[in-house]
């Protein structure tokens, strides 16, 4: 039913809104021909609403496609990238700080250092 989702080489996140009414299908053409990206690849694809409180992710086992859904209770909310990109790519760090309702973009994260030359 599920496999581990800690094999998935990449997370996608459709920033903007997504009208969560669309199931697998819908979320799979929208993945292929919006983004331009193959939805039977081994990401996952998360998709959120005008309110904020729900998610869905889409994620192509190899036989099939499985459906995931989530809503935040008692007035949570997502802090969903609203930017002018269309389709961003996801650290895990960055989809646990979004699972979390956290901003993707911390601004107090220790971001990588380029290398000092002494």
């Amino acid at each position: 039913m599920l496999a581990d989702i800690s094999r998935v080489e990449h997370i996608y996140v459709a920033c903007g809104y997504t009208d969560l009414r669309s199931g697998i299908d819908g979320l799979a053409t929208l993945v292929e021909r919006q983004f331009q990206l193959d939805p039977c690849s081994n990401s996952l694809f998360l998709f959120c609403g005008r309110r904020r409180d729900r998610i869905k992710a889409l994620l192509w086992e190899g036989d099939g496609f499985v459906l995931l859904y989530k809503r935040m209770e008692n007035g949570g909310g997502f802090q969903w990238p609203r930017s002018k990109q269309e389709m961003r790519q996801l650290s895990w760090q960055e989809f646990r700080w979004l699972l979390e309702g956290l901003c993707v973009e911390q601004p107090k994260a220790n971001k990588p250092v380029e290398r000092v030359h002494l």
